[in-house]
């Protein structure tokens, strides 16, 4: 099974023509080492985004939400699971 961390994605707020905010900021980096150990790193994610790595999160939680990547989901395999159910 593939390891993947999660990397958030920054609004670019220099840009022409593309809109400061990114709908889906959060994306899977592939993991060749612990996540905790790649925390706060700049990373290249799964679809191509330059992110900032936060160790803290999981990526089958964050993907699995509005505000995941699809590429990256399509990517990671976690789009072919099931979805998680919520709690309550």
């Amino acid at each position: 099974m593939e390891s993947y961390a999660v990397g958030f994605a920054r609004p670019d707020r220099w840009s022409r023509g593309r809109p400061a905010e990114d709908g889906h900021p959060w994306h899977a980096v592939e993991a060749h080492r612990p996540a905790s150990e790649l925390d706060g790193e700049v990373e290249l994610a799964l679809c191509g985004a330059i992110v900032q790595v936060w160790g803290s999160q999981q990526w089958e939680r964050v993907g699995a939400g509005r505000s995941g990547c699809p590429e990256c989901r399509r990517l990671s395999g976690l789009a072919l699971r099931a979805p998680l159910s919520r709690a309550g």
